[in-house]
């Protein structure tokens, strides 16, 4: 998970995320009513970045620069410029022709050459030349494209970008990586895969969505000693960032005198024929996270299988829909969806668990059958779509999803009610009234069958407990990441399986409840 470390900032402003369009309005602000002049200001930045780079990679020489042609190129001149002045071998590559620039970049420009770096034109580079910086580099400074740049980068970037990748030294990103959109963290060409992101001002929201948190790397935030209330005054944020570490302490303390009636009856309707072990995690994963009860309605043939594995359940065999109202009855929230297949049986389910009127979580086939019908808006749910579920309810494509990710809970949630958790690396939350907001950082050892499962059964324990759907949602999102971080730790990414995330859980909890020392988690 990426760390974010704040300068100058509560936690509360740590938390908002702006659009590229909002944080160039922020920065014309600071520089209209906060007495900083443009100069100043990209002064201040390419410092930041500068002792980011010596505090992360104090022994990295010689330091490859490459500067663009609008303020991001003016801050890695300034950069380029500190490390020359600090006795750091430096090369610095002009991407566009210098003469171009403008403004403050021009000024950066000048003044990195008054201070003695030398300045090479790539388009005056032979390829050997160009091969040798990048073999020859300790350290590569990302200062090719800014916020302002929209779509799939041009040549030559494109081609500096792939070097990059290529290139065995790391990559330290200025302001946003290149290629990345600030905005939406899509990709559609080329985009550098920094090590540690240093950005300006405001957190951006594309660091944290899509492909943000594989090409960021860590982001580290610097506010430039601004006074970043009065700075982002005007401007609403376009989501809002979170993780475990911050809604840990939100987590429901149970008192002395406590019994099993005051956490919940979970009812898992899940695991169709072939698909036992669906339901089976999602009801487990509800019993690790503290449902007072629960119980797992699954075809018949696969009770001794889920009694043998967790013999905490109850478990009833349903042949016929008509079975599950006196279930339905008993039970306080409902989990429907894991394996639940998309035949009769599944239909039927699925019919009894909408017109219950229950609160409920819906994953998975309930989705997809979901898809098929007449969309019904619901406040007490949380739907928790993958990008292929969410594009059939929303009717396109999964690329339409993926290029705004913001935009696609919010659709969903405006089209079905209460709370939409679109999964992935940078898993959105919506529910129309707060944020919505963006779960800080990936694992690529969930991208395995389960682990949605194990979810939806954690958000339906918490929902049993007490919490808000919305609260539920995003605990159950920080704590399902930081697991699976702390289980990849002895597992790897390729070897977890959901079952390694759930083992971990419990110590996670055990440490939010102040039982525990966390140690190094």
């Amino acid at each position: 998970m990426s760390a974010t470390r704040a300068t100058s900032l509560t936690n509360s402003q740590n938390t908002l995320l702006y659009s590229a369009e909002s944080v160039r309005a922020i920065d014309q602000y600071v520089i209209e009513n906060q007495g900083v002049e443009g100069f100043e200001l990209m002064q201040r930045a390419a410092a930041a970045a500068f002792r980011q780079l010596v505090r992360e990679w104090p022994q990295a020489s010689p330091l490859l620069v490459l500067c663009g042609g609008g303020n991001n190129g003016g801050d890695g001149y300034l950069v380029a410029a500190a490390a020359r002045r600090h006795g750091l071998r430096v090369r610095c590559v002009a991407v566009k022709d210098p003469a171009k620039l403008k403004g403050d970049a021009a000024s950066a420009y000048q003044k990195a050459k008054s201070d003695g770096v030398s300045i090479d034109h790539w388009d005056q580079l032979d390829d050997g030349d160009r091969k040798a910086l990048f073999g020859s580099a300790g350290l590569i400074v990302d200062a090719m494209l800014g916020t302002g740049v929209k779509g799939a980068p041009r040549e030559p970037v494109a081609t500096i970008i792939e070097a990059c990748n290529e290139a065995s030294a790391p990559v330290l990103a200025v302001d946003i990586p290149s290629g990345l959109d600030a905005t939406t963290g899509v990709t559609e060409g080329a985009a550098i895969h920094a090590a540690v992101t240093v950005t300006f001002i405001a957190l951006k929201s594309g660091l944290f969505l899509g492909q943000g948190p594989e090409c960021a790397g860590r982001v580290d935030f610097e506010a430039l000693d601004l006074a970043v209330e009065a700075s982002v005054h005007g401007q609403t944020p376009n989501a809002l960032r979170f993780d475990w570490s911050g809604l840990r302490r939100q987590l429901p303390r149970r008192p002395v005198t406590a019994h099993k009636g005051r956490f919940g009856h979970l009812l898992v309707v899940a695991g169709d024929h072939g698909f036992g072990g669906a339901g089976l995690m999602a009801a487990e994963a509800a019993a690790r996270c503290g449902a007072g009860l629960v119980t797992l309605a699954t075809r018949p043939e696969h009770v001794t299988a889920a009694l043998t594995r967790c013999p905490s359940l109850m478990v009833r065999g349903i042949g016929h829909g008509s079975e599950l109202a006196e279930l339905i009855e008993a039970a306080d929230i409902l989990v429907c969806g894991p394996g639940l297949g998309q035949h009769a049986w599944g239909q039927q389910m699925l019919q009894q668990v909408l017109k219950s009127g229950r609160p409920r979580v819906l994953d998975a086939d309930a989705l997809n059958l979901m898809a098929k019908q007449e969309p019904v808006e619901f406040d007490q749910q949380v739907l928790t779509p993958h990008p292929g579920e969410a594009a059939r309810l929303l009717q396109c494509s999964v690329k339409d999803i993926e290029a705004d990710r913001l935009d696609a809970a919010t659709s969903l949630q405006r089209k079905y009610g209460g709370v939409t958790l679109l999964k992935g690396a940078g898993t959105v939350v919506a529910d129309g009234q707060s944020g919505p907001w963006v779960l800080d950082g990936g694992n690529p050892g969930m991208a395995t069958g389960g682990m949605g499962d194990i979810l939806s059964g954690m958000i339906g324990a918490l929902m049993g407990q007490g919490l808000a759907p919305m609260d539920a949602a995003r605990m159950a999102a920080g704590l399902h990441l930081a697991a699976a971080n702390l289980a990849s730790r002895h597992w790897g990414y390729m070897g977890l399986l959901p079952m390694d995330v759930l083992a971990v859980v419990p110590r996670l909890l055990a440490v939010a409840e102040g039982l525990v020392d966390g140690g190094e988690l």
